[in-house]
């Protein structure tokens, strides 16, 4: 793992209403690398990205950015800044074309200037998306939404991608697909964070991964120190020391 740390947060808590979605939740992100962050649903994943995005505000702690405190930001501040969001579910605009699509995301005056360039390399990750340049996105199959929800964030021009639950309801060949082109992406220089419920291909896919529970990171480290069983029982809510010993 290598670069200066892109990302920090740093004691987080987040609050829908009465309701503590996070509770002191830290973490780095360095330049250049993958970050995962595993946990069951409702650990509290989604509502860290959001937030971090700035979709969310939080009632504590701080989110820096290349050195800059962006708690707090308007999410076009955040997208300006180098930081897009891939949201659950492949979120696209269904009754806009694909290209129509791709061009939404190249709304800042960085992203503008670099308009062809980035839809180019859209293109060339996504060979699919170029055959559909003019197909309306509500015709296109799931992982090619989800493709599409990719693309659009790589319109921004980000210096980090926030990638949540990508795998989320596809077939494991297109999974397997996205998650290559997730790595060409990263091998480029772009920084990547990782929200998963699958503890094998988060770890397989990342060098630091965070296990989230109940609003909390319970456990962190590089990936490949992290044992499966270890992360498993983190992911659960169980013990991990009190079961090594028993």
């Amino acid at each position: 793992m290598t670069g200066e740390v892109l990302l920090k947060v740093e004691n987080l808590d987040v609050k829908y209403g009465d309701f503590q979605a996070l509770r002191n939740v830290s973490l780095e992100v360095r330049e250049g690398s993958v970050v995962s962050v595993i946990g069951a649903n409702g650990a509290g994943k989604s509502t860290l990205l959001k937030t971090i995005a700035g979709l969310l505000k939080p009632v504590r702690g701080r989110i820096l950015f290349g050195g800059q405190d962006i708690t707090g930001w308007r999410p076009d501040q955040v997208v300006a800044a180098g930081v897009a969001l891939v949201p659950e579910g492949a979120r696209v605009f269904p009754r806009m074309t694909v290209l129509d699509n791709l061009i939404t995301g190249s709304y800042t005056p960085r992203a503008r200037k670099k308009r062809d360039t980035l839809i180019g390399r859209v293109y060339e990750l996504f060979p699919i998306l170029a055959k559909r340049s003019s197909q309306l996105a509500s015709t296109m199959s799931g992982g090619e939404r989800q493709m599409l929800a990719i693309g659009r964030a790589l319109m921004s021009d980000p210096k980090l991608i926030l990638f949540d639950e990508i795998s989320l309801g596809l077939a494991p060949v297109v999974i397997k697909d996205i998650y290559e082109r997730i790595k060409e992406i990263n091998a480029e220089g772009t920084t990547v964070v990782l929200v998963e419920q699958d503890v094998r291909r988060s770890l397989k896919a990342s060098e630091v991964a965070y296990v989230m529970l109940e609003g909390q990171i319970v456990l962190s480290g590089r990936s490949k120190e992290l044992g499966e069983e270890e992360v498993r029982k983190a992911y659960f809510g169980v013990d991990v020391k009190a079961a090594a010993n028993s």
